[in-house]
């Protein structure tokens, strides 16, 4: 094996272990941060996903999976978790008893407040800039954009 083959091979050149420490980093961080609102980082994407819509905007479980990229399987105990905490409501569609809605709560919509704060916090935390920010999410959106599957 050539010595540029053997580079190519060391863990620290390793695209994928680079998205897989950060994106484990990045978990971390937000733990602390998520705590006062009684939230686990996948249930805070939930969340906002669902923040982002006019209060009583419905999804379906299909469509929240399609945007956060989850299966029904992560999804549902998720969803779970968040209507015990009175956050979410589910309801089985009248139309197709297979599809299911979820919509925020009065008092999911009301944690959005508190919930303000984390992106700030998380970027001094991290030690980043806005700018610096932008980049990152630009060019890990084209990776996304351009992998297969």
């Amino acid at each position: 094996m050539s010595k540029s083959a053997d580079e190519l091979l060391k863990l620290e050149n390793q695209l994928c272990f680079q998205l897989y420490s950060a994106s484990r980093l990045m978990t971390k961080i937000y733990q602390p941060l998520l705590k006062p609102l009684d939230l686990t980082y996948p249930q805070y994407l939930v969340m906002l996903v669902l923040w982002e819509m006019p209060m009583g905007h419905k999804f379906t479980v299909t469509m929240l999976g399609e945007r956060l990229k989850l299966d029904s399987g992560t999804l549902t105990p998720l969803l779970k978790r968040l209507e015990s905490k009175r956050l979410i409501q589910r309801q089985r569609s009248h139309e197709d008893e297979r599809q299911v809605w979820v919509r925020l709560s009065a008092l999911g919509e009301s944690l959005k407040q508190q919930a303000k704060r984390v992106p700030e916090k998380l970027m001094c935390e991290a030690g980043v800039k806005n700018e610096e920010v932008a980049v990152m999410r630009d060019m890990l959106k084209k990776l996304f954009d351009t992998l297969p599957g």
